[in-house]
Formats: C-alpha cells, structure tokens, sequence
C-alpha cells in the first residue's frame, strides 16, 4: 500500500459558482501533518473543503489514499459510507440543532431560561456521536479529559462561551475517529491555558495515527506538524517544511496604509452625543437555576474610557456584555444604569442599541447570510440583523465607504454567506462602526485576521479613539491584539471581578 494519504494533482474545484483553485497540486505523505497559511483567505479554506469533500473537483487528478487505508482496516462498510466519512472538519461556524430537532439554535437562545431548555447539553451531543472504526482510540472518556470538559458536560451548549464552544467542537471531531482531521483557525477564542494546552493535544492526536491539517496563522503552529503550505494573493501555493517558514513569513510581511482623511470624513458625519455614564453596573449577580454566572459585579465605565476586559473561557464576559447590549432579560432584576438611564426605566432595547456599536463570536455564529455584504453593514444604521427596508442611498454611500476602508468593496454585492468567514467578519465590524456610536463593544473581533488585518485593524481602532469621544470596550485573549488606546482592564475570574485597574 502506497504511503501518499492525499495527491491533488492539478486539480480544479467549484465554489459558489466559480471554478477555482486552478491548476492546483497538493500532496501529504504518511507522517505528515500539515498547516495551510498566508493571506489568501479562500486558496487555502477552499483546499480544506477540497480534502474534506464539501467542494466539487471538476478537474485534475484526486488521490485519496487515506480512504483505501480505511477501507482495508474497516472491510465491513456501512451502507451510509461515503469516501469523506473518515474525515473530520472542526469548521469556523458549529450546526448545532435542538433538542426538539424543529430549529436551529439562535442568538437570543442563551440569555433565555424558556428557549435554553430545548438546547442539547455537553453529553447529550457528545453521546451521540458515532466513530467511524469500529475499536475506536479516542472513546467520550479519553476526549473529556483531554479537553478537559468535565465541569462543562451538564451544560447546554447554546450557553457556551465561544472558546469552550471550539473545544466541544474539537471534541465532537475527534469521537468520530477520522484518518484525516481539518482544523480552521482551531486557537481563536482559547484563552491561553486551553492554547497552551493545545500544542500537547495535537501530537497526541497525530501519535494516535490520525493526519492533522489545519488552516492557522505562521506564530501558532503546533510542535506536531511537519509541513506548511503557504498561499498569498497572486501566487501559487508553496509547500516547506515548517523549519524553512521563517524566510517566506519575512517576505510576505507588507505595511500597513490607513486612510486617515477618509476615516476622519467618515467620523465626521456624526455627532456624539454626551453622557456622564455609559455604564454603570452595582452589584449584579446573574444566575441560571442553581448556577452562577455572574457574582457582584461592581463596575462604571466613564464616556471616553477604553477597557479591555478579559477572563479565562467562561469566565462570565459574555454575559457581562450582554447585560450592556440589552440582549439579555436578567438586567431588569439588577442594578444597572447604561447612557445615564436606569434599566427598566421606560427604556427600550432599541434605546439601548441604538448607542452601540457591537461585534461578537456569538454574531458572527447566528448572523442570517442571504443578504448582501452591502445590506449587511447598512443594516448596523438599523441594529437590525439584516436590512429588511429600502436602502437608504445615504448610508448606503456611507457603507460602501466602510468596506473600502477595510478593502474589501468588490464584494460589496456578494451574499454574505458566500465570502470567506473573514471577509464575514470585516463586514461585521463595518456593520458596528457604520453610525459612529458612542460606545463601541468589540468582542474578539480579529478572529482569523491574518497579521496585516490584525495591524490594519488596530490602526482603525487608535484612529477612532484619537478623532472622538467614543468609548471602547474590547475583549480579547491575545494581548497583541488590543488597541494602545485601551488604558483600563476589567478581569473575571469564575464570574467574579477580581481586577479593575489601569
């Protein structure tokens, strides 16, 4: 039996309507494990999907090797089996599904008690994933611990954090036992004990005998793989060993331009208005049955002030954030005061959005994609998940404005959900940034970016600060990323605050 698990040799694939990835040749041998990088955002997802089979190969010659293994140590088949059976994808976006199997989980669904109950928990999904083999090596109990998910398991998974969400996807990927497992960006949203964590999990997955390729940024590949592919715009693909990275990631570095004058003009648009307190929280506990979320939260955010807020996964921030964005009904049981209104004052949740700017995992997850990218970032004047009224050619001018500013104005009449998750996430922040608010909630929102959009985007960030008079809050687990502008930190730890300081 050969030792090639997967030969792409000149292939072709269709996606959204478009043959792509033309003339495109690809090889892993047994042994290797490999990472996908560079700046070209849909070569590299577009060969993930390739290996796992969700796009079409319309040309070229296709190889997989790793099928005819599994085949030989499997011999009795499922009627159900397909080639693409023994490969897992741990993707940027869960399908998650209710208990009553009606719907879809959404949005709102973590914040209310009466719609959290029809969402499965940690092991009701993960007990109903079936292995491929039939001896599998990674069973629920050695999964669990290696994940370590065990205070996780009674929890209903629409009430995941979005870091601990990444690693029951990971844990649902590996019950299945695959030859192949795909990884899209697997470290966004792990805190830093779960990254650190992870780089152990990975050579354990490859020491099982299964072949890890994952899409991840140059500074965060794991000691397990042995290759990287490196895809930028304009450029073919090329292939190294991950010890020869160090050259192309040097060359491939490109500085960072921001339009100054069109932000400034942009901002300008808009006044702020004033307020003596964005935010001003006493005391708040928030609970869900006998568990505790959020426990005495004290906290008062100044207009003007830039904070970071951080915490381990779960730690209660986005709860916290929800409070603030009216997304969640608990805030009217407790002492809570946003744009110098007391909640449950006669206010609205429109009162409330109407002076925020937000971006969240959790958006991006449940975010409808039938529209626009266009549609999409007008309907931030809104706070609307979509637009659903006439465009308004004013903002729909100031959009597409946004969108040259984070450069991506040519697919300003793309579907949203036909564009790469990060051009997905740029249309999100547009979105927020549309109507100049006073406050700006920005909850890691550099998901993917490679390390120009990181820059670019701080730069947009420092700029906004340094013109007006808007507020910032910004959750992140990477340091890098935050903005210099942000002088204050707020922490959590287990729901509790245990810092709040410059």
């Amino acid at each position: 039996m050969t030792d090639v698990i997967l030969s792409f040799e000149n292939i072709a694939v269709r996606s959204m309507g478009q043959t792509v990835l033309n003339n495109t040749t690809f090889e892993i041998k047994k042994g290797e494990h490999w990472v996908l990088t560079g700046d070209n955002e849909t070569g590299k997802h577009l060969l993930l999907d390739a290996i796992a089979g969700n796009v079409p190969i319309v040309s070229g010659k296709a190889h997989f090797g790793f099928y005819e293994h599994y085949q030989q140590q499997n011999p009795v088949q499922s009627p159900r089996f397909l080639w693409q059976k023994p490969v897992s994808i741990v993707s940027s976006r869960h399908c998650f599904s209710s208990l009553s199997g009606k719907e879809t989980l959404f949005y709102q669904q973590r914040y209310n008690a009466a719609y959290a109950v029809d969402a499965p928990t940690v092991t009701q999904h993960l007990s109903e994933i079936i292995p491929f083999p039939d001896n599998p090596f990674w069973t629920l109990d050695k999964v669990v611990v290696a994940l370590r998910l065990q205070h996780l398991l009674d929890k209903e998974l629409i009430k995941l954090s979005n870091g601990e969400t990444k690693r029951v996807l990971l844990a649902t990927a590996l019950l299945r036992n695959p030859s192949v497992l795909l990884l899209d960006n697997p470290l966004s949203g792990l805190d830093v004990g779960a990254r650190q964590s992870f780089n152990q999990l990975i050579t354990a997955i490859t020491d099982s005998g299964i072949t890890v390729v994952m899409v991840t940024s140059p500074d965060e590949i794991p000691d397990a793989i042995t290759h990287v592919a490196v895809w930028n715009k304009g450029q073919e693909m090329v292939a190294m060993l991950k010890d020869q990275l160090t050259i192309g990631k040097q060359k491939n570095e490109q500085p960072v331009t921001l339009d100054r004058a069109g932000l400034a003009s942009l901002l300008s648009a808009t006044a702020t208005p004033s307020f003596e307190a964005i935010v001003k929280m006493e005391n708040v506990s928030i609970k869900y049955g006998d568990k505790t979320v959020l426990d005495d939260i004290s906290w008062e955010v100044k207009q003007g002030e830039k904070w970071a807020l951080v915490g381990h996964n779960g730690a209660g921030k986005s709860t916290l954030l929800s409070l603030i964005n009216g997304d969640n009904p608990q805030a009217y049981a407790n002492n809570i005061t946003l744009f110098d209104r007391r909640r449950g004052s006669g206010e609205s949740i429109w009162d409330i959005k109407r002076n925020i700017g937000f971006v969240s995992p959790e958006l991006f997850q449940y975010f409808p994609g039938g529209q626009s990218c266009r549609d999409v970032i007008e309907s931030g004047f809104y706070d609307s998940l979509g637009l659903y009224q006439e465009s308004d050619p004013e903002k729909r001018a100031v959009a597409l404005r946004w969108m040259e500013l984070f450069g991506i104005e040519a697919l300003a009449a793309k579907p949203f959900s036909n564009v790469t998750a990060t051009t997905q996430r740029l249309c999100l922040l547009a979105r927020a940034l549309v109507k100049n608010p006073p406050l700006l909630i920005l909850d890691e929102p550099c998901h993917g970016f490679n390390a120009g959009q990181q820059r670019h985007f701080k730069s947009v960030i420092n700029a906004i600060c340094e013109a007006g008079d808007v507020t910032l809050i910004y959750v992140s687990h990477y340091q890098h990323e935050i903005p210099e502008c942000v002088t204050r930190v707020i922490q959590l730890e287990n729901g509790r605050c245990i810092s709040t300081a410059p």
